[in-house]
């Protein structure tokens, strides 16, 4: 059993690699923003960034720092197959992915005037925000201090492997085919 973390700027790609991972490659996805959704309805809050910042940085201060991921690899371990968990956000979830075994973080990004125009595309229920609300939102995530809150810039410099997603799906999935041959020839040789 493999489980990849995806971690990544706003609109980079992440769900990309996902797609790839799961149509292509049989994995099983466990997303950070489907456990967030889950959680802001309970809490009866509207769905949107906002409320999914409030509410994992409030479980991370009552939990854990890794406190979402390790539930989310509860539920991967179980299933005893490759799993893929999107989106990995805190320095606390990369280490404690990492202390459990067979775990490999990829990091995406691209230009921000690309990724702005893939979250229009994607219309989420968080994506309805102007370009200069998308900048303040990942600027948010991208540094703190504070190991539970976002620090995007140190998770990314964490991975593993790193992939700069300017072109082509094709392109980037032909990237991602190359990492998983590296990482199963790693696997088979008991690294």
């Amino acid at each position: 059993m493999l489980i990849i973390g995806i971690t990544g700027t706003i609109g980079a790609g992440k769900g990309t690699i996902v797609d790839f991972l799961v149509q292509k490659k049989g994995f099983i996805h466990f997303p950070v923003r489907a456990f967030l959704i889950e959680e802001i309805k309970k809490r009866n809050l509207e769905v949107n960034r906002d409320s999914m910042v409030e509410v994992a940085n409030d479980l991370r201060e009552k939990y854990s720092p890794s406190y979402i991921v390790d539930q989310l690899y509860e539920r991967a371990s179980n299933s005893n197959a490759n799993c893929v968990i999107e989106s990995i956000r805190t320095v606390g979830e990369v280490e404690s992915l990492r202390s459990k075994g067979a775990f490999c973080l990829f990091s995406v990004d691209a230009l921000p005037d690309l990724r702005y125009e893939r979250i229009v595309k994607r219309a989420s229920e968080t994506d309805h925000i102007s370009f200069e609300t998308f900048l303040a939102n990942e600027q948010r995530e991208m540094n703190s201090d504070k190991p539970n809150e976002q620090n995007l810039k140190k998770c990314i410099e964490m991975a593993d492997f790193r992939f700069s997603n300017n072109g082509t799906i094709q392109d980037l999935e032909q990237a991602v085919e190359a990492v998983l041959k590296e990482v199963n020839a790693k696997k088979q040789a008991g690294c």
